[in-house]
């Protein structure tokens, strides 16, 4: 058998299960973002004062406000997000939630680009914006609920 024969045999075989389980990494990533944001959200709303008095520390404006904003944004968009609801509208209030995260609570500890590229809140914002250009896979409510208008 010829060595060609078996690359191009196990690559059409690679092509066809991605295929099969395309659905897949968009469920991940839901599940595993929407899971971060429904229990941050859930422990902000249940401290809504320690959070306020963080938020002040931070240099946030009107931190009383902001707190159960960011609160009910982080909560009801984590769960949307994991639902898969309105899955391309609710990802942009949790991006923007991170970039702020990242620009009040750490960009000062950042010493490069490089420690960027590993903080949390960053690889959430990667994650986050992969879902809102591709959509939350065939496994979710936004699926369900537009499977006729596509």
């Amino acid at each position: 058998m010829n060595d060609n024969n078996v690359l191009v045999r196990f690559w059409n075989l690679q092509l066809k299960v991605g295929e099969k389980v395309a659905w897949l990494p968009p469920l991940l990533a839901r599940i595993s973002t929407g899971s971060v944001f429904i229990i941050s959200g859930w422990g902000k709303l249940h401290n809504l004062e320690k959070v306020s008095m963080f938020f002040a520390q931070l240099g946030i404006p009107a931190p009383q406000i902001q707190a159960p904003f960011v609160a009910s944004v982080e909560f009801g968009c984590g769960l949307a997000v994991l639902l898969g609801l309105f899955t391309r509208l609710t990802t942009i209030p949790l991006i923007i939630v991170m970039i702020v995260a990242i620009a009040t609570a750490k960009w000062a500890q950042l010493s490069s680009v490089v420690e960027l590229f590993g903080i949390e809140e960053f690889l959430l914002i990667v994650l986050l914006f992969w879902l809102r250009m591709t959509g939350p896979g065939k496994i979710s409510l936004d699926q369900l609920i537009l499977k006729d208008r596509k």
